[in-house]
């Protein structure tokens, strides 16, 4: 049986779920698919069951007729999964278990029948291209940062030459996407005057886009900044408060028709780190971003278009950061690509006892490693020429080919 025959066989027996637990009268909340989903204390919706894949193994995309089929493979990418995680919700009690996907299907799940299927499908369905860029191999966001304060590179870039010509040098070294940013939202800091941060990012969008054809994002959390954006070239739109910030943000984003990048953050970056309180930071931070991507839906910006984040160092201590990266495989259950954003972050610093920035390129490319063998779609990175030899050298070992460093993976 092939890989592809498999994972459909797989799609019709969670279908069958379907059908045999809509049959049985379950009451039942729509979403992407069909959803369980309770209130919490503070009104807002949340899951009750998650499924996290675990077991990863190449996804080499061929096998033969005869050879038994062992795992998933898992939104279209290098790798499959041969097992999952099982986490329930009930109230303030969270459970994890562990489980083969055959132990998954013999299982009789009760009410969470629908959402376990439909959480399933998403695992296993292929990802949308973003902006025409193939979501099937991890790539690469560098960083370009046009601002006084960023935590890293702050002032290094503050001038359109500069920032062109950084920019530019990580195209070369091999971005594939290239974020301009114009306000720091580092923990601490204070926000940006629209004006000032349009006078930082238009400049250098306009240069750059006449100089490489790589996509470009703009990291903004404001509406007038991303509509300008759009009209100057940009290819898409990356915003740490997942259109929440500006009330006009996310009528604007559906607007341009751009693809969005929507990170978890709670509160303001001044104070967002002065005491974040979680009842399962992990599993939290997937109810958020389930709640933007359907925000987005609901104004006309399609499943298909949309990247998540779960904004590693953003109103989270140490041991929720370390608790997100653990488990970032579980937020391809959203259906949509993931991005990971930890390059030279405090969290490197103090698990490595490193203060500055700028030395905590090994404990990047780790994480970066991290979640790509997870995985993850984008890491978003300062150091790209670094951050690409280190992927390469990972995908030629996970495949025992050099070839695949050149061939697509599917």
């Amino acid at each position: 049986m092939s890989w592809y025959q498999s994972g459909r066989e797989i799609v019709s027996r969670g279908r069958f779920f379907f059908a045999k637990a809509w049959m049985g009268g379950l009451q039942l909340t729509t979403g992407r698919g069909i959803y369980v989903q309770d209130h919490n204390e503070a009104g807002s919706m949340q899951r009750s069951i998650y499924l996290r894949p675990i077991g990863f193994i190449p996804n080499g995309g061929k096998a033969s007729e005869e050879e038994v089929w062992g795992g998933m493979p898992l939104a279209g990418g290098p790798l499959a999964f041969t097992a999952l995680e099982i986490i329930e919700r009930n109230g303030a009690r969270v459970e994890r278990r562990m489980t083969g996907l055959s132990e998954f299907f013999e299982r009789d799940w009760g009410r969470h029948t629908l959402p376990a299927s439909d959480l399933f499908e998403a695992l296993g369905t292929p990802r949308s291209r973003i902006g025409g860029l193939s979501m099937d191999r991890p790539r690469i966001m560098g960083i370009v940062n046009v601002t006084p304060d960023s935590f890293s590179d702050g002032g290094q870039h503050d001038t359109v030459q500069a920032a062109v010509d950084h920019a530019l040098k990580l195209a070369d070294e091999g971005a594939d996407i290239l974020d301009i940013g114009g306000e720091s939202t580092r923990p601490g800091s204070d926000a940006v005057a629209v004006d000032d941060e349009l006078k930082r990012v238009l400049p250098v969008l306009e240069a750059l886009r006449d100089k490489t054809d790589k996509l470009i994002s703009v990291d903004t959390r404001k509406a007038k900044v991303m509509r300008l954006a759009a009209e100057a070239g940009a290819d898409i739109l990356n915003d740490v408060s997942a259109l929440t910030y500006d009330p006009d943000a996310l009528r604007t984003a559906a607007e341009t028709g751009l693809p969005v990048m929507l990170m978890h953050a709670i509160g303001d970056p001044k104070t967002m780190n002065d005491n974040p309180v979680y009842d399962d930071v992990v599993i939290d931070v997937f109810d958020f971003l389930e709640r933007r991507i359907h925000a987005c839906e609901a104004v006309g910006i399609p499943r298909s278009k949309l990247i998540v984040d779960p904004g590693i160092g953003f109103a989270k201590l140490l041991h929720h950061n370390v608790a997100v990266l653990s488990a970032m495989s579980l937020y391809h259950a959203l259906g949509v690509p993931v991005l990971l954003g930890a390059s030279r972050k405090k969290l490197i610093g103090q698990l490595c006892n490193v203060d500055v920035a700028r030395e905590r390129v090994p404990g990047s490319i780790a994480a970066a490693l991290s979640s790509v063998a997870q995985g993850v779609q984008i890491v978003r990175v300062h150091d790209v020429a670094a951050t690409r030899q280190a992927i390469a050298v990972w995908m030629a070992a996970l495949f025992g080919d050099e070839r695949a460093l050149a061939e697509p993976i599917r």
